[in-house]
């Protein structure tokens, strides 16, 4: 276990629709939980997610019937429903200030390099950094040397000063928190190709995890 000597725990939060959760999430969440020394890591589906209001997506109850099927096993994995719950736009700044106001865990936040590259668009986004840890997962193809410079270019030039370069890959936010660069294994897989094979009446065996893609099949998802 990785507590420290207040008896807190490392905590990975992972967020997104997962419409279905399939095996690329699966991975990265495994080897992102190995590499930060996770005692735990939610999978937490997003109610309404703010940059896809417009896009249609499946309810609830199945996407987190399918997110229980897929982590069945995973000794670290825990499924949140603190966003479904809420209701409503599901923004990240009050989940984790919630979620760290109520457990006093030690907050890693899991995204992928898209996302960070977007994340000037995101609610209150400096305040993000203040909160929680980042864990920000590589893009398939990136050449992984870039970890070994400093790249405070990456970073939105309004909070940019707010960081300094730490070691490989690390940069540590003025609050102490620390933004990890975190390379992992990308498989070449995302949930609209899992819809887009059912659509197709195509096999998603080894796309997505095996109860998952029963749960799928039974309940005749992504068909129309």
């Amino acid at each position: 276990m990785a507590m420290d000597r207040s008896g807190n725990k490392r905590v990975g939060l992972f967020g997104g629709t997962f419409d279905p959760i399939h095996c690329g999430h699966l991975r990265a969440a495994e080897e992102v939980c190995q590499a930060r020394g996770l005692d735990e890591l939610f999978f937490m589906p997003a109610a309404i997610p703010p940059h896809k209001r417009d896009v249609p997506v499946s309810s609830a109850a199945r996407r987190l019937a399918m997110i229980k099927l897929a982590i069945r096993g995973h000794a670290r994995f825990r499924c949140s429903t603190y966003e479904l719950d809420k209701g409503g736009t599901s923004y990240s700044i009050d989940t984790l200030v919630d979620f760290r106001r109520e457990n006093g865990h030690e907050l890693y936040f899991i995204i992928g390099w898209d996302a960070f590259c977007e994340i000037s668009t995101w609610k209150d986004y400096p305040r993000l950094f203040s909160v929680s840890h980042f864990v920000v997962m590589s893009r398939s193809g990136m050449d992984p040397g870039w970890l070994d410079q400093e790249q405070l270019d990456f970073f939105p030039v309004a909070i940019r000063a707010d960081f300094c370069y730490e070691n490989k890959g690390v940069y540590r936010h003025r609050s102490g928190n620390r933004v990890y660069f975190q390379p992992v294994t990308r498989l070449d897989i995302s949930s609209s190709m899992v819809r887009r094979e059912r659509r197709a009446g195509r096999s998603i065996t080894c796309l997505v995890a095996d109860a998952v893609r029963d749960y799928i099949v039974e309940h005749g998802l992504y068909r129309g």
